[in-house]
This record gives C-alpha cells, sequence and structure tokens, in this order.
C-alpha cells in the first residue's frame, strides 16, 4: 500500500527516541514537499548542493526552517555554504576547518560544525580518521566562529550488516570522549542500526521522501 510523505514522517517520529532526531534530507525534492513537511512540524532539512539548496531556501524563507549542509564541502564554496547552513556536517580536514572558522569570522556568524570521521577504510569517502583527529583535537577546538558539536560518519557501502552497529558505536564513543554532543549518522538503509548505537541525528531521505522525481538529476 502507498503510504503519503505525512504518514511516513508520522510513522518514523513513532519509532524515534527523545534522544534521536529527524533531519529530512531534501536534496532532490521540490520546496512544496518541504513545506508539507514543515506544516507536521519538520523543521531541519539536510541538502548537499548549493545550486540546489539556494532557490528552496528563498522560496521557504517565510518558514522558521534550520538548514544543515551534508554534501561534500568543496573549498571554493565554503564562503557561500557558510552565509547560508548554520550547521554543516561535512567537515574532513584541519585545512578546511580552518577555512570555515576563517570565513565565519569575516562574515560574522557562528556555524554549528560536525567533524566527518572514517571509521573503515572507504576510498569513495573522505574524513579524519580517529587517530588523527584525537592529535590534532586541541588546535580543531581552538578555532574561533564556529562551535564543534559533533561527529559525523556514514558506513561504507559494502560494509555488513553485522558491523554496522560497531562502527556507529565507536563514533558515539569518540564524540563521548571528546565532550561532543552530537552524533550525525545513519541513513535509510542503516538509521535503526545508528539510532540503538546513539545517533542524535538520522539523515533520512528516500526512506521519507519516497524516490527522488524522474525529472531531478541525481546528487551526490
Amino acid at each position: 500500500m502507498t503510504t503519503s510523505l505525512t504518514d511516513r514522517w508520522n510513522l518514523l517520529h513513532e519509532e524515534l527516541p527523545v534522544s534521536a532526531r529527524l533531519l529530512a534530507v531534501s536534496k532532490g525534492h521540490p520546496a512544496s514537499s518541504i513545506r508539507e513537511l514543515a506544516q507536521l512540524g519538520q523543521r531541519a532539512f539536510g541538502e548537499s548542493r548549493l545550486q540546489d539548496a539556494l532557490p528552496k531556501q528563498e522560496a521557504l524563507a517565510d518558514l522558521d526552517l534550520e538548514w544543515h549542509f551534508i554534501g561534500r564541502l568543496q573549498s571554493n564554496k565554503v564562503r557561500p555554504v557558510v552565509k547560508a547552513f548554520p550547521v554543516i556536517h561535512s567537515v574532513d580536514s584541519l585545512p578546511l576547518a580552518q577555512r570555515v572558522s576563517r570565513i565565519a569570522e569575516e562574515e560574522q556568524v557562528l556555524p554549528s560544525v560536525l567533524l566527518q570521521v572514517k571509521f573503515r577504510p572507504d576510498p569513495r569517502k573522505g574524513g579524519f580518521d580517529a587517530e588523527s583527529l584525537l592529535a590534532i583535537w586541541p588546535e580543531l577546538s581552538a578555532l574561533p566562529a564556529m562551535r564543534i558539536v559533533g561527529l559525523m560518519t556514514m558506513a561504507p557501502l559494502d560494509c555488513p550488516t553485522s558491523d554496522r552497529q560497531a562502527l556507529f558505536a565507536e563514533c558515539r564513543a569518540l564524540a563521548d570522549r571528546l565532550a561532543l554532543p552530537e552524533c550525525s549518522m545513519g541513513m535509510s538503509g542503516d538509521w535503526r542500526d545508528a539510532m540503538a548505537a546513539g545517533s542524535t541525528w538520522l539523515r533520512l531521505g528516500s526512506v521519507l521522501f519516497g524516490a527522488r522525481p524522474v525529472s531531478t538529476p541525481a546528487m551526490g
């Protein structure tokens, strides 16, 4: 039986503990769908491509929404991303963090940042490894004009189901060691494993919105 966007949102919220929040990954979906969810009470939305997100932000400027950038952050896009997104989930290196800090200071904004960490080998994804992050943590945590609030991770596509919860538990443990409250982990295919391991942000797209419209190009 086909379920509506409203039905899927309600069903998801029935499963979520108070400790985990739903980040509605709206990339590839129209502003009208975001508005429908906002009317239900959804406030946080995730986008990964700046050029697609900005028109939606403009169309929905009458709503009190919290925009999260979840895509790969390129150095040449840091300024517009910092200006448009109060939360960034994908800072994956010290030079990138330093650039975000400098530009945020110039723009007089204070973004919340999550550091992307890689707990398993994955040539398709960037990120700090746990040991190097611990080594440079004093330098990272001293950067001005941004608040490091947590860690973000993704399981490799070929990660066995039996290993996913362990991977997410490692991320939660590292965040706790650094006294960071947030863990952005878990997507449509593995969100229950991430939730069980202590995720605080579940990045859900297809399980919430359904398939992207056919006319929409694939996005990263």
